[in-house]
Formats: C-alpha cells, structure tokens, sequence
C-alpha cells in the first residue's frame, strides 16, 4: 500500500523527534574497583537520579565484570549533577573509609556521556553500629508501624521531648513535625551514618532559653521517599496521612498546643518540598515550615506553579527557606528563586512572612542542614 503524504510526513517527524531524543541522551558508565569482596558479592549503586534508584539503597545492582571490578551504565536525558554512593545492598553495609565511617557522597557533573572511575576498599559491617559517633542528647520515644491506607505504609515516627516533660505534668508544648525521621536524632539511624543532631541543637537552645520547649516529631521515610514528598498522587496521600493520622496520634499521646500558631513542620531536599507543601496546603493545621535546600523546581518537580497558580488570600504561614552554594545545590537554586520571587508577587514580605538563608559553601549533607538548623528553630519558636 502506498503511503500518503500525511502518513509520510508523521514518519518524518517521529524520526526527528526519536534523533532529537537520542541526541540529548547522556549515557553515564560507573566502573568500581572494589578489592577484598568474595566472588558471591551483589554491590549496588545508588543516588540521586531515577536511574539511581532515588537512593534505595538495594534496587540498582552492578554487574561484576571482573575480579574486583563492577560496572552499571545508566542513561539521563538532562543535564545534572550525580550525587552516589555504593552499598552491598543496605545503609548498613555502605561504602566506608579505613575507620568504617560512611564515605561522602560521590559527585558528578553529567553534561555529555562520559565514564567515571571509583575505588572502595573498606565497608560498613550490618553486624556492627561502631563505625558511627554520637549518641541521643534527652529522651526519644518510639512508635513502630503508625497508620497506612491504600498508598502509604505505616512507618515509624520517634518523638524527642523536651526537658522537665516528665516533671512538669500541666505544662503543654508547640510541636514541630520533621520529614526523614532516621536522620533526625541518632546517627546509628541516619541514611549516612550523619545525623542533623537535632536534639542536642534543641537541648541546648531550650536550656538557655533562647527557645521555647517543643516536642519534635520524626517521621520515618520509606523507599517510596521521593514521591511521598513531591507533588503527585503519593504526595497528596502523604499530606493525607500527616494531617489526619500522624498528628491526631500526636495530640492523642502527648501533651500538645494542638492549634495551628503551635504546630509547625519542616525537612530537607524533598523534605523540605513537602514541608512547605503541608503548610500551604494545610495552613489550618500548620503555621510555620523549614523547607532546607528545597526541591521546588527542577527535573520533574514543580511547585513553583502551584503557589502562582493560588488566587485566594494571603495565607497566615511563615516559611524559613535556606540553601547551600556548592554542587546539588546550585541546580537547586533557580526552583528556590522562582519561588521567592513568586512569593514576593503574592504578598509575601520577607523578614515578615519569610526568611531565606544562603550558606554559599554548604553542600546538599546532613551536616549541613545540621548547622543551619539552631537559626531556623529561634525563628520559629523564640523564647517568650
């Protein structure tokens, strides 16, 4: 049958559009050499890109090529700064240095295909929490499998509260809700063996009162992390699920100012993309959020168009928004500007509704977010 000119010229385009595609491709090689692992060895690669498992730590195995030698070969169709580690499987058994601390993320600029090169020799034993330093400043409690639906599993929340809880049986406390609750408070937990020290930053701040006392909430992740705290389907399930389970459960157990002007939440990286989405979605349950180095827009993450997107009126939240300089960070900050500045068309002043902070040489880490938070909690919650 002969083709028409229509049909033809449809094939045309596909053609180009499949060349255009295929152009923009960047094919990322990884070869690691990893001497001392026993033949029957599974290694994984993991980071911050789909292709990397979005941090699972056991989804994207290597192949092993040779003695000592593994290789995965992913490909991306933008440009971006990689952020990596290696595991055998779990944060347990990750990528150490000669003391058996966790190494520091692996980094990469991807602009064309290219390859690149590591080497691991020591690693983390699942058997062992030596390798990791720091302990837990005050007391943690901790509540196993809270809550699921049909879309998120229960998780883990562990709450730290604040001195003299115990003593004082009449007085009731501000709560601030944080994203990634493994990273929060111990670092035998943490994803990176690197906890933010939250509860001696808050232990500190309360006993020299420069802070009001609050119970701070950890709420676990899972591996479905990145879309629970995105914009989408899961997003909207995990507001769901920390408006109408976490936080009943909390004023339920605990001894809470349940109102609005006392409730704040807060995270990191996506972390902090679904903390400022729970406080402009749900200002009536939240007043204040922390969103540290925010992903608001960029790769597949948009909020920015949400907020312009709102016609109604101001809403009563403030948002401390901070981010780093260095690496991850730096594609981040066109989203953070966006959203400034679209902040700053609806009304918003800053120093009033909100404060944005810049460490110009703080990377995409734990630590990072660590030492940015004392200044975060005196905004939110300063002595009375």
């Amino acid at each position: 049958m002969t083709k028409t000119l229509p049909t033809l010229l449809l094939l045309w385009l596909c053609s180009l559009s499949a060349l255009a595609q295929a152009a923009s491709e960047k094919v990322v090689g990884f070869l690691l050499h990893a001497p001392g692992l026993p033949d029957t060895a599974q290694v994984y690669i993991t980071g911050n890109a789909p292709a990397l498992g979005n941090w699972s730590p056991g989804k994207v195995q290597m192949e092993r090529t040779g003695p000592d030698t593994w290789q995965k070969e992913i490909v991306l169709l933008e440009p971006m700064l990689l952020e990596y580690k290696y595991t055998l499987g779990s944060w347990e058994q990750e990528a150490a240095d000669s003391t058996g601390s966790p190494l520091r993320n692996f980094t990469v600029k991807v602009e064309s295909s290219l390859q690149v090169k590591n080497k691991v020799t020591n690693w983390r034993s699942g058997d062992s929490k030596e390798p990791v330093k720091g302990g837990v400043t005050g007391e943690l409690v901790y509540h196993e499998k809270v809550g699921k639906s049909a879309l998120i599993p229960p998780r883990d929340l562990v709450v730290w509260l604040p001195p003299n809880y115990e003593q004082d049986k009449k007085k009731h406390y501000p709560v601030l809700y944080l994203h990634d609750g493994q990273n929060l408070f111990d670092p035998n937990t943490s994803s990176f063996g690197v906890d933010w020290r939250v509860d001696e930053t808050a232990d500190s701040l309360i006993r020299n009162k420069t802070i009001e006392p609050i119970i701070i909430v950890g709420i676990n992740n899972t591996p479905d992390r990145m879309q629970e705290y995105t914009p989408g389907e899961k997003g909207a399930a995990y507001m769901d699920y920390v408006v109408n389970t976490v936080k009943p459960f909390i004023d339920s157990t605990y001894r809470t100012r349940p109102g609005a002007k006392y409730t704040a939440t807060g995270g990191s990286s996506a972390g902090g993309t679904i903390a400022f989405m729970l406080a402009w979605e749900h200002p009536e349950i939240f007043s204040k959020a922390i969103c540290m180095s925010p992903a608001f827009k960029i790769q597949d993450i948009d909020y920015v168009d949400d907020v312009q997107a709102y016609k109604g009126k101001k809403k009563p939240v403030y948002f401390y928004i901070d981010n780093g300089g260095v690496e991850l960070e730096e594609q981040l900050q066109p989203g953070i500007d966006e959203m400034l500045q679209t902040l700053k068309q609806k009304g918003y002043r800053e120093g009033k509704d909100y404060t944005w902070v810049k460490d110009d040489k703080a990377k995409h880490f734990e630590s990072a977010w660590g030492k940015r938070m004392p200044q975060a909690l005196q905004l939110l919650f300063p002595a009375k």
